[in-house]
């Protein structure tokens, strides 16, 4: 069974969140998902969330592609998640192209940058929601 691993926020989930987990899922058998954790989001990404993580676990939780949803909270466990999971492959958003090639370097998991979908992001929602009030 070959299992993927994917990190994210996932607020406001949107379609272009569903495109990405889809085709997680479709390079391997089992994805796990790495919710940023609201402590993290704030404290590391200058992040705040609509949504608070539980909230943002059970809509990932409800999701077909999704076998497992687990916390992140701090960058550095990526390497430490693919070796506790047993995990062949990262995959990450191609915004993030190269930043955790270290990871295959480290474990032997192949890490995969796939494209984003263009036209949407929950950075874009939220200003588009911000110029309409």
């Amino acid at each position: 069974m070959e299992r993927v691993i994917t990190y994210g926020t996932f607020d406001l989930l949107h379609y272009g969140h569903i495109n990405l987990l889809r085709r997680a899922k479709e390079q391997g058998d089992y994805l796990i998902v790495a919710l940023s954790a609201d402590e993290f989001n704030w404290n590391e990404k200058q992040k705040k969330t609509y949504f608070p993580f539980e909230k943002r676990k059970q809509l990932l939780e409800a999701i077909r592609y999704v076998d497992l949803v687990i916390p992140e909270n701090n960058w550095e466990q990526k390497t430490t998640d693919v070796k506790e999971y047993h995990v062949d492959k990262l995959v990450m958003g191609d915004d993030w192209a190269g930043k955790f090639d270290f990871v295959e370097e480290e474990t032997g998991a192949e890490v995969i940058y796939l494209p984003r979908t263009p036209e949407i992001s929950t950075t874009q929602i939220k200003k588009d929601l911000n110029s309409k009030e």
